[in-house]
């Protein structure tokens, strides 16, 4: 039997509760003042499952310098202890609940985006991105995939990028409530992927914004289908063919009446006779002397 399993579920289930005690707590202090509350709330155990989600976790898992620090930021994610999570440029601003009584403060600062680094990005991505819709889906080819992801070369923050700080007494640069305030970005992620791109202080339209000024954009046909698409696979509608412009008719040719033929004249038995001289004896004045 194993005891450390049983153990450790009570735990888990009274750091949701005490998460849900101190939320209602929050939520009606907030209410007060008018502030609006964005908590973190997941469906299950995955932290995030869409594209940008993903990719924003798997960055956060390769900073060997905070590995031991990472799961017990997941567990508090998943038990619902992340109760606000606002994103603005470069900065993240959280309030987390923990052991005591009073929740935690967590503040996150991460450089914008560097200039050059933003250029490189657009300069490798024009003419790979179809639409808007695709980027923030994450319906990128494997090479854009590549790029945008890059470490130190992509659109996430390297650890010399971060600024983190906690109310918590903990030491650590970054403690177990940092790490669920930013595992709470990634599942963010999944609903808003534009606040990547907000919290690097870029604008992403800009990445299909590039293909034109490098004069790699599809024509404005191919742009219009691929935005139909899009719409029709984010919304589950189907779009009906855009109605053509009815042509103009053209004005009916005028029809000339065909000139009127002169009605035959049957020649009378009289000049049946003189036709029949003149081609035996010739014309008149033109008879043999």
């Amino acid at each position: 039997m194993n005891w450390k399993q049983y153990a450790r579920t009570p735990r888990v289930a009274e750091r949701a509760a005490r998460a849900r005690r101190a939320g209602e707590k929050l939520s009606k202090a907030s209410a007060k003042t008018g502030r609006l509350l964005s908590p973190v709330t997941l469906t299950g155990r995955t932290v995030a499952s869409s594209f940008w989600g993903k990719a924003w976790c798997a960055n956060l898992e390769s900073y060997r310098d905070y590995e031991n620090r990472l799961p017990r930021g997941r567990s508090y994610v998943r038990s619902g202890a992340v109760l606000d999570l606002q994103i603005a440029p470069g900065r993240i601003a959280a309030v987390v609940a923990g052991s005591r009584p009073q929740p935690y403060t967590v503040e996150v600062n991460i450089k914008p985006l560097g200039t050059t680094l933003w250029s490189d990005l657009k300069r490798q991505c024009a003419g790979e991105i179809g639409s808007l819709i695709e980027l923030l889906e994450g319906r990128l080819s494997d090479r854009v995939m590549g790029i945008v992801t890059a470490p130190g070369q992509g659109l996430f923050p390297n650890p010399a990028d971060i600024e983190m700080t906690c109310s918590c007494p903990d030491w650590a640069t970054m403690c177990k409530h940092v790490a669920a305030v930013l595992y709470g970005v990634g599942a963010r992620l999944d609903t808003q992927p534009e606040l990547l791109f907000t919290l690097r202080t870029v604008e992403h339209g800009e990445l299909i914004g590039a293909a034109v000024d490098l004069g790699a954009a599809p024509r404005k046909t191919q742009r219009k289908r691929i935005a139909e698409e899009d719409l029709a696979g984010v919304f589950g509608i189907e779009l009906a063919d855009a109605p053509q412009p009815a042509r103009k008719a053209r004005p009916a040719a005028t029809r000339t009446s065909p000139a009127k033929r002169r009605p035959a004249v049957k020649p009378t038995p009289r000049a049946r006779i003189n036709s029949a001289r003149i081609g035996k004896f010739g014309a008149r004045g033109n008879t043999k002397s």
